[in-house]
């Protein structure tokens, strides 16, 4: 095919977009059903309506290929799970006997039953739920949920393709199950998974599918060569198979680097890559390995992760370099439109000059579907479109809100003794302890407790001015009264004043500080039912006055035990918001840690002993090629050690981390040089406390013994077995006793419950330390 017909083929289409609805009604109608108030049919009606809404959305954009299977009820990877019959022994029975059911034990456990392991995906802020696999794990295809989904959309006359985890991207994104050696690879079942896939791409067939979407990101990191001989066996007896649809695999959140000459070569009909990531180097790459002669290839020029709107004369020029490099080139997002909001028009607070600035996924659906039709018939069909892009790109670029003469100038004047503490940590903790007098094995908390209705309810009051800022701040102080009370007469050693007052330990911080903005409507998926507003950082950064200093000195002033200032550390402050991209993300990450250290100083000033700076985000934004690490790391430990060290000695830093793979950093955790780390490790079986005995970490941890993604409520003994696995990692003098995350989402009775049996726990194992 020639670069004139090419172009003339170039469809649009998405890999995937978001599933809460425009009022977040799958979120509400789950959570009903959790609670008993919808029944599971109505649960299952609100779900169709919401995906054929958006395929017809979607069709009536523009979009000439829908993608279906990318709807969830709460996890595209624990889909894949039900999907070849992994399901974990421990949650069989429920599945068999209500398969909704079980699929939601499985993500969120039961009181008599854990549930699967979670983490983030890739670098994103979305959490998936990790597969358990053995070397008994026996696979058996369940297309009931591709296949349905496809019927749905094809009965309304749209074409569409089903969209499913990859067979080599499931495995390695897969863990050995309990019991099983951790060394055990799942990879070496990738010969049993392979008929499953099979079965399940036939099934999509009969039921008339075309194209299969294979998504197989794990592919952008380093592979080693027994893995990447894996993926080249997959695609090689998959796309041997007669009885299936052509077949699309997909990567992104990078370039394909050594797998990329692997996936040309495969017989399958094409590829799917993402242009926005190191878009020069995977041009690159594709010219070197002779481009993709007879297949299709989609081009991901729209960047599916941030919000800022696209540049369509750069985005043209990439898929015009990309015509003589495939059969056919369509148009894309780099990735599922999952990770923005949907969209930007339902914005009233943002001034309209910015918000022209903001493409959320209806915006970037019309972008990819102007994109396409210049690419198809030309630029003087989308001039109108081409003139407002330039316009809007100027706006911002020459806007004063992106920069602070002041902010730039001081982040320029840090030097390399403000990222220090004033004494090592080995001197620093005598002080601390001295000073705080705690027990061994202190036991504390992440810092937030429940969001009550009530406090949402104040928080609803305030913007719509049914109470003033006096009467707002009396339910505040009675809630933290409350929170502090409670904390005392359970026996918690260091205290946390609950964040009453905060809707986001993001947001809160982000609608203090210039340079950010907030949404009023930009939710998008973090885990499950849990929604977030990630902020936008528009600007240069500074605090115009303290953040927290009020509740926390209110707080300290109801008890006698210390109580921790809580702060969101400045690469979390980054990775949880959608940052801009006109200047390098560690300049960024520096003028936050400045505004936060103005923070820290102040707290410590107004007599707080103990400051927590949690960066959970540190793990997440790791880059996912290893040659790119050390930079990150470099700029990204210096910014917590800027925000952290203008304290005194015998002032306690704590830092936390949840929901990660810890192993990969734990030398940066050792660079932060905070006093304590509290880190989630109930559902890992406290590998992360392995995994810092194993690196040798001198510092003070806390692994966490209470799982607070879960609603079910641990026993002391549990906790307490879980303490003793952690002794065995870190001596007692260094260990810390704490849930693995806030509380924010917990109900009060569990939340009572499970701290009562944490510090039962940790004074039942107390007393089994032998006397110093």
């Amino acid at each position: 095919m020639t670069a004139k017909s090419a172009a003339a083929a170039a469809r649009a289409t998405v890999y995937g977009y978001p599933r809460q609805g425009t009022d977040r009604e799958l979120k509400k109608a789950i959570e009903g059903c959790w609670k008993g108030r919808v029944t599971a049919p109505e649960l299952r009606s609100t779900a169709a309506e919401l995906r054929a809404a958006n395929w017809c959305e979607l069709s009536a954009a523009g979009i000439d290929e829908v993608p279906t299977g990318d709807f969830s009820y709460y996890d595209h990877v624990l889909d894949t799970t039900v999907m070849v019959g992994a399901v974990p022994d421990r949650h069989r029975a429920a599945v068999e006997a209500d398969a909704l059911d079980g699929y939601f034990a499985m993500a969120r456990g039961t009181q008599d039953v854990a549930p699967l392991e979670m983490t983030k995906w890739f670098d994103t802020n979305y959490h998936y739920l990790v597969p358990e696999l053995g070397p008994d794990t026996v696979f058996t295809a369940d297309s009931t949920k591709q296949v349905t989904e496809l019927k749905e959309a094809l009965a309304l006359g749209l074409t569409a393709r089903p969209v499913l985890v990859g067979p080599v991207t499931y495995l390695l994104l897969a863990k050995p199950a309990p019991g099983v050696a951790t060394d055990f690879d799942p990879l070496t079942l990738l010969d049993r998974l392979l008929p499953v896939y099979a079965d399940v791409l036939a099934d999509l067939r009969a039921a008339g599918a075309g194209w299969v979407q294979l998504d197989e990101p794990a592919l952008v990191q380093d592979r080693t060569p027994a893995e990447l001989n894996a993926a080249a066996r997959t695609y090689r007896d998959l796309g041997a198979l007669t009885d299936r649809p052509k077949m699309l695999v997909a990567s992104y959140f990078g370039p394909l680097g050594d797998a990329l000459p692997v996936l040309a070569k495969a017989p399958v009909e094409g590829l799917a890559l993402d242009f926005t990531e190191a878009a020069a180097a995977h041009l690159d790459d594709l010219a070197a390995v002779g481009g993709l002669p007879g297949k299709r290839l989609v081009a991901g020029v729209v960047n599916g992760r941030n919000i800022w709107v696209n540049d369509l004369e750069k985005s043209l020029s990439t898929l015009g370099t990309l015509l003589g490099l495939a059969d056919r080139v369509d148009v894309a997002a780099s990735c599922s439109l999952l990770h923005v909001p949907i969209d930007s028009a339902l914005e009233r607070d943002i001034e309209p000059q910015i918000l022209r600035w903001l493409a959320f996924a209806r915006q970037k659906t019309s972008e990819i579907v102007t994109l396409a039709q210049g690419l198809a018939r030309g630029t003087d069909t989308i001039a109108a479109e081409l003139a407002t892009n330039r316009a809007d790109l100027a706006s911002r670029a020459n806007s004063p809100i992106t920069r602070d003469p002041a902010v730039r100038a001081r982040a320029a004047a840090v030097s390399a003794a403000d990222a220090r503490r004033c004494l090592p940590y080995t001197e620093r903790t005598a002080a601390q302890r001295a000073h705080l007098g705690l027990p061994l094995l202190p036991t504390t908390t992440i810092g937030s407790f429940p969001q009550t209705g009530e406090l949402r309810t104040a928080r609803a009051d305030l913007r719509a001015g049914r109470i003033d800022t006096s009467g707002y701040e009396e339910r505040i102080k009675a809630e933290i009264q409350e929170v502090i009370s409670f904390q005392e007469k359970t026996g918690l050693d260091v205290l946390v004043h609950g964040e009453a007052e905060r809707n986001d330990m993001v947001q809160y911080f982000a609608e203090r500080l210039t340079g950010y903005l907030a949404s009023q409507n930009g939710w998008v998926q973090s885990y499950g039912t849990r929604y977030v507003r990630p902020p936008i950082l528009a600007g240069d950064i500074s605090r115009p006055e303290p953040m927290t200093v009020h509740w926390t000195t209110y707080a300290q002033s109801l008890t006698e035990r210390p109580v921790k200032g809580m702060l969101t550390g400045p690469v979390t402050m980054l990775a949880w918001s959608f940052v801009r991209d006109d200047q390098p993300l560690g300049d960024t990450a520096r003028q936050v840690a400045l505004a936060l250290r103005d923070e820290v100083n102040d707290l410590e000033t107004a007599g707080t002993s103990v400051i927590q700076v949690d960066e959970p985000a540190l793990r997440e934004t790791l880059p996912l090629r290893a040659a790119d690490r050390p930079a990150y790391l470099t700029w990204a430990t210096e910014a917590f050690r800027l925000t952290t060290s203008g304290v005194r000695p015998d002032t306690q830093i704590h830092t936390h981390m949840c929901y990660a793979e810890f192993g990969d950093i734990v030398q940066a955790i050792d660079d932060l040089d905070a006093d304590v780390i509290s880190l989630e490790a109930a559902r890992s079986h406290m590998q992360v406390a392995r995994e810092l005995a194993d690196h040798g970490y001198p510092r003070e941890a806390g692994p966490g013994v209470y799982d607070i993604h879960s609603p079910r409520v641990p026993s002391a003994e549990e906790a307490a077995a879980l303490l003793r696995t952690g002794l065995q990692a870190i001596p007692a003098e260094r260990l810390w006793v704490n849930p693995d995350c806030g509380l924010k989402t917990r109900g009060w009775p569990e939340t009572r419950a499970s701290l009562e049996n944490l510090v039962a726990a940790a004074r039942t194992v107390r007393e089994e330390l032998p006397a110093s």
